[in-house]
């Protein structure tokens, strides 16, 4: 948008309703999200009705560094659904 209507980054930023340091920010997957996520994919087959909280946990048993958010990050980057006992 600045280089085809060659208005200023803050002026662009605000047209759409954007920080600008969003805009200068460059996202960067950790070095071991594929390995994680091969593990996540082998203890969720393994343990088919386990959650990602359960998962988690399983995974930190396994020797991981790892908390919920980021497993339920992949989990739902997957597509996977968590089942609720209402």
């Amino acid at each position: 948008m600045i280089a085809k209507y060659g208005v200023s980054e803050r002026l662009a930023c605000r047209v759409l309703g954007q920080h600008r340091s969003a805009q200068r920010k460059i996202s960067k997957e950790p070095e071991d999200e594929a390995a994680l996520t091969a593990d996540i994919v082998a203890v969720t087959t393994q343990y088919g009705r386990y959650g990602y909280r359960r998962i988690t946990a399983l995974l930190r048993d396994a020797g991981w560094l790892v908390n919920k958010k980021r497993v339920e990050r992949i989990w739902r980057r997957r597509g996977w659904k968590c089942h609720r006992n209402n």
